[in-house]
């Protein structure tokens, strides 16, 4: 019995903030400070200090959201098809299973099965050297025209 496979993208949690929430979400973002805690209050009353792991996820999406970003919510050990991996990175799909081939991003076969799946921390390690390679490059580009050098 093969059973399909609901897109991971599809299913995560996405949230969005409206203007009004904006506002609010920028006013806590700029008092937000070393000794700013995050607490849960149960139904009994009772407060509870959540972890700081938890205060920085909530700080990062304050971030965002004060922006007008949308925030995904994806554990890194998440599994992505290639045609997800594709549509997180803005690629073609035929151009990041090259990728794979080429072990530009690491992938994992499912076990009897030509297809492949690939960890969404891969996923984010690759596009953080793209970006740094293409800085680099934006760098040495300026660094000529600044010279004047013919490239």
């Amino acid at each position: 019995m093969i059973m399909s496979r609901t897109g991971v993208l599809a299913s995560a949690t996405r949230v969005e903030a409206d203007s009004g929430e904006r506002e609010l979400l920028a006013h806590l973002e700029a008092s937000s400070h070393s000794a700013t805690q995050l607490l849960l209050r149960g139904e009994d009353g009772q407060d509870t200090v959540l972890p700081e792991s938890l205060l920085a996820l909530v700080l990062a999406a304050v971030h965002d959201l004060a922006k007008g970003n949308a925030i995904l919510a994806l554990p890194v050990e998440t599994r992505l098809t290639p045609g997800e991996v594709a549509q997180m990175l803005g690629l073609s799909r035929p151009f990041v299973v090259r990728l794979l081939d080429e072990g530009e991003i690491p992938a994992q076969h499912l076990p009897g099965s030509r297809h492949r799946l690939v960890r969404l921390a891969d996923v984010l390690a690759f596009q953080a050297r793209r970006e740094r390679r293409a800085e680099g490059s934006r760098k040495i580009i300026e660094a000529a025209e600044d010279a004047d050098l013919p490239y």
